[in-house]
């Protein structure tokens, strides 16, 4: 990427479309290294994951895990049968916060000297943005537009709500279907039926999480049949309203009904009407913009980050590039960006978190490699008496004995794996997981204490 001055025949030197986690982070950093820096938000600061992904999400799970939690004290001496749960004091808290979030990243940009419009903006050329009845140039552009929930056209579709409406729900129904079978599905069904709904997930595969190691879809299809009604290899054909009850006829011929369903049926790039045609930008097949290894599209004063690009849609990566993208054009050449050993996890009941391959990725890619794996139940449960299951796999690289993926379902997972993650990313061998000692009596010292190989 060829770094450019500042050119005082534009207006901007810099001019981002969307205001997510993406957009922010591009935004403040090339305003901080210096660069005459614009950003339009049409809807919400802190895109997605602020307002309707990451953080709500997680925040509903915190509320479900306490329904675990308050049946796991009883076999601690703790008496809770006067617990009860208040949609409505949920929903208010979580706006509290999403509003305070929104504030945060507006009072940021501001700080950092970025002009802010609150309108859509649509290009108008490789160097023009059309805001409201005004028109602004640019040397550089970002899309940094972030994606939608897609729900597929089919009679009575229009019925379906996506997971940005759950946020809105004033109160939660008696019985809810969540069709999908990715994280955002298996997430909401989660935490749905730990607070107190009716809950049936529906999906077209023989199990949950496609994409995932196979051993962690195996528990995890299991741990939420423990619960939730759970509908695999199906899908919904129609969805009928009968008097504020909505009647789903599966393709099976199996009817289901329900007060409200849940699409949870993938997502798109937000590219559309964006004015692209006036420029070279490239879309896929499925919506997103065209980039090369800069980040760069075919028109080539405009670049775009995050889940409006094909890459790995995920909060932490569209931090990342976007900030790679500020650095390269106004500031010195930054680190290369790497989609190796990107830690995730889905925080379902119990959570899931990975880094690294799958077994199936690996073998795809012909390395030999060893395979280390334990099930167990946690300390905690052996008072609690529930059966909730604990698992670890690692797999290990023959030729250099590096750890090469890591996988993890156990409450808390995502907070565990953050620190392999780092302990991966420096090349960490087998053998220094083994030297290092575990604290005792965690969940975390499985890591350290795997000794034997998978035989078969």
């Amino acid at each position: 990427m060829k770094r450019n001055m500042k050119l005082d025949s534009y207006d901007f030197d810099f001019f981002v479309i969307g205001a997510g986690s993406g957009g922010v982070r591009a935004s403040r950093i090339a305003a901080n290294l210096g660069a005459r820096v614009a950003v339009a938000e049409e809807r919400y600061y802190g895109g997605t994951c602020v307002n309707v992904g990451c953080v709500p999400k997680k925040l509903y799970s915190y509320a479900a895990h306490y329904k675990d939690d308050f049946e796991d004290s009883r076999g601690f001496g703790w008496e809770s049968s006067d617990a009860r749960f208040d949609w409505g004091v949920l929903k208010k808290n979580k706006d509290i916060e999403i509003n305070r979030l929104r504030s945060a990243y507006h009072s940021l940009l501001e700080k950092s000297g970025v002009s802010i419009f609150e309108s859509r903006a649509r290009l108008v050329g490789p160097n023009e943005i059309q805001v409201g009845d005004k028109i602004f140039s640019a040397r550089h552009i970002l899309l940094a537009v972030g994606g939608w929930p897609y729900v597929p056209d089919f009679g009575g579709s229009e019925h379906a709500i996506t997971s940005n409406e759950v946020f809105a729900m004033q109160s939660a129904p008696k019985s809810i279907a969540i069709w999908g079978g990715g994280y955002i599905a298996v997430e909401f069904a989660s935490f749905f039926a730990r607070l107190g709904v009716d809950t049936t997930l529906i999906y077209r595969g023989s199990k949950l999480l496609r994409g995932f190691d196979e051993d962690i879809r195996d528990i995890i299809t299991e741990e939420l049949a423990q619960g939730i009604n759970l509908i695999l290899e199906n899908s919904i054909y129609e969805i009928i309203n009968k008097n504020n009850r909505l009647e789903l006829l599966l393709e099976s011929g199996y009817r289901i009904e329900v007060e409200q369903i849940v699409a949870a049926t993938g997502r798109r790039p937000l590219t559309q009407d964006l004015g692209l045609e006036t420029t070279a930008v490239e879309l896929d097949d499925k919506g997103a913009i065209k980039v090369d290894a800069s980040f760069c599209t075919a028109e080539p004063s405009i670049y775009a980050v995050g889940d409006a690009i094909n890459r790995v849609a995920l909060t932490p990566v569209a931090l990342m590039e976007g900030q790679w993208v500020a650095k390269c054009l106004f500031g010195k050449t930054a680190d290369v960006v790497s989609y190796e050993n990107i830690p995730t996890a889905v925080f379902c009941h119990p959570n899931v978190a990975t880094c690294g391959y799958s077994e199936e990725q690996a073998r795809s890619l012909g390395l030999a490699f060893d395979v280390y794996e334990s099930r167990f139940r946690q300390l905690k449960h052996t008072l609690s008496g529930r059966q909730e299951l604990s698992y670890i796999k690692l797999l290990v690289n023959l030729t250099d004995d590096r750890v090469i993926g890591a996988h993890f379902v156990a409450p808390d997972a995502g907070e565990l794996m953050q620190g392999v993650a780092v302990a991966m990313n420096a090349g960490a061998t087998k053998r220094i997981f083994d030297a290092t000692l575990g604290i005792h009596p965690t969940l975390a010292e499985e890591f350290v204490t795997l000794r034997e190989k998978r035989t078969s």
